[in-house]
C-alpha cells in the first residue's frame, strides 16, 4: 500500500472546510456534552459510561458502524474498535477518550466557552481531537466525497501507557495504509517525530549493620545507589535527543542501620533506536563498587520510537498541501512525549500524530483548546482523509 503522490491528489478540501465551519455550534455542543461525561483513567465506572455515551454519539453521527468490536480491559477502561467501509485501503484513526483529571474536576473547572477559547478538563487532551475526527468524517459523507475504510479505535488506558489496549492498537493498525493519531497539537503544529520512552527500576541489595558498632561488617545499598544515579544522569545525551532522568529514590530502615536495600525509579526518552539499545546496553552493564551488593533492573520501553521516516514525511506532506489549498498553514515539530502513534510506528506503519486540538495546557488548570482551530483541523483531517480514499 503507497501513499499518493501530490500531484496526484484531485480533491478539493475547500468545500470540505466551508461545510465544516457552518457546524460550528453543533461540534462545540459536541464537546461540551464530551468533557462533561468525567472519564478518569483509574475510575472504570466512569470510563464505562463514557465509553457507552461515545458509542451513542458516535452512532448518531456517522450511522451504525460495519462492525463493532469491544475488548475488555480489565481494571483499565475497554477498548472499542469501529469499522466503517469506504473505498480504497484501510486506514486507523487513533483516539483515546481517558483523561488525567480525576472525577469532580468539572466542579471547580467546568467547560467554559469565552470568545474562541474553550476551557475545561481534557478539552486539549484529547476530547477535541475526537469530535474533529468524527465531524471530518462526517464532512466527507455529507459533501459527497469519497472515504477511505477506517478503523476507528478508542481506548481508555492511554494515560497509564495503554497496558491493556496496546496489543489491541498493533493488532487494529496491522494491514492499514497509514495511522492518524487524533492527540493534541504542538502549539498548532503536527507531530512528526516522537521520543520511544522507557520505564525503568534498579533496585540495590546491600547488608545491613549497626551504622555505629559495626560498620564495617554492612554494605550501604544506598551509597551504591548514589553511584548508580551518577552513572545513569550520565547517560543523557541532549544533542542526540536522549534523557535519563531518575524521578524517584527511596532506601534505608532507620539512620543507625547501614542501608541493605535502596531503589530508583527511571525515565528514559530517546529519538532513535540506536539511543535504545545504547541505553540497554549501560543499564546491562551496572555493576556495583562493592563486591558484596546486588543490583537488579526492571521495566521496558513503554513505546517504541516514532522516527520520522519517509511515509510520515509524505503524510506530513499531504496534510500541508491540504492546509494550503485551504488557506491555512500547517507546521511539523518533533516532541518528547509519546502516543499511541509510537506503536503503530512500531510496526512499521507511516503515522500522522498532533491532528487534534490546538491550543495549550494539556494536564494543566490552564487546559484550553480553540473553537477556529477545531474548525481549521477538522477540516484538513477530512482532506486528508479524502486524499488517502
Amino acid at each position: 500500500m503507497t501513499l499518493p503522490e501530490i500531484a496526484s491528489i484531485a480533491v478539493d478540501p475547500v468545500p470540505l472546510r466551508d461545510w465544516i465551519a457552518d457546524q460550528r455550534d453543533e461540534m462545540v455542543a459536541d464537546l461540551r456534552t464530551y468533557v462533561e461525561h468525567e472519564t478518569p483513567s483509574d475510575d472504570k465506572a466512569m470510563l464505562d459510561k463514557g465509553l457507552v455515551w461515545l458509542r451513542e454519539w458516535i452512532t448518531v453521527r456517522l450511522g451504525t458502524p460495519d462492525t463493532h468490536e469491544t475488548f475488555d480491559g480489565g481494571e483499565f477502561g475497554d477498548t472499542d474498535v469501529l469499522h466503517y467501509g469506504g473505498t480504497g485501503d484501510p486506514l486507523t484513526l487513533l483516539c483515546h477518550y481517558d483523561t488525567v483529571w480525576p472525577l469532580g474536576t468539572l466542579a471547580d473547572f467546568p467547560f467554559s466557552i469565552e470568545g474562541d477559547v474553550i476551557r475545561g478538563p481534557g478539552v486539549f487532551d484529547m476530547k477535541a481531537g475526537l469530535v474533529q475526527a468524527v465531524w471530518a468524517l462526517r464532512a466527507l459523507r455529507e459533501c459527497g466525497v469519497p472515504t477511505p475504510p477506517i478503523r476507528l479505535l478508542l481506548n481508555g488506558d492511554e494515560e497509564l501507557g495503554s497496558p491493556a489496549s496496546r496489543a489491541v492498537i498493533e493488532d487494529t493498525c496491522a494491514g492499514t495504509k497509514a495511522v492518524l493519531v487524533f492527540e493534541s497539537s504542538a502549539e498548532g503544529r503536527l507531530k512528526s517525530a516522537r521520543k520511544g520512552v522507557g520505564i525503568f527500576d534498579v533496585a540495590v541489595y546491600g547488608l545491613a549493620a549497626h551504622a555505629g558498632l559495626e560498620p564495617a561488617k554492612g554494605a550501604s545499598a544506598i551509597d551504591e545507589i548514589a553511584r548508580v544515579v551518577g552513572k545513569l544522569h550520565a547517560l543523557t545525551d541532549l544533542d542526540t535527543g536522549t534523557t535519563v532522568n531518575v524521578g524517584l529514590i527511596s532506601g534505608g530502615s532507620r539512620r543507625n542501620v547501614v542501608a541493605a536495600l535502596a531503589s530508583a525509579g527511571i525515565d528514559v526518552r530517546v529519538a532513535s533506536e540506536n539511543e535504545a539499545r545504547r541505553i540497554d546496553w549501560e543499564l546491562a552493564a551496572l555493576a556495583p563498587v562493592d563486591p558484596r551488593v546486588t543490583i537488579n533492573v526492571s521495566g521496558e520501553w513503554n513505546r517504541p520510537v516514532m522516527e520520522r521516516s519517509p511515509g510520515v514525511a509524505r503524510l506530513v506532506e499531504i496534510a500541508q498541501h491540504v492546509a494550503t489549498q485551504m488557506g491555512t498553514q500547517v507546521g511539523e515539530t518533533a516532541v518528547g512525549g509519546a502516543s499511541d502513534g509510537n506503536f503503530a510506528a512500531g510496526l512499521g506503519l507511516p503515522v500522522l500524530d498532533g491532528l487534534g486540538a490546538v491550543g495549550a495546557g494539556a494536564h494543566a488548570r490552564d487546559e484550553h483548546t480553540r473553537v477556529s482551530g477545531m474548525l481549521e483541523r477538522s477540516a484538513v483531517a477530512a482532506g486528508v482523509l479524502a486524499a488517502l480514499a
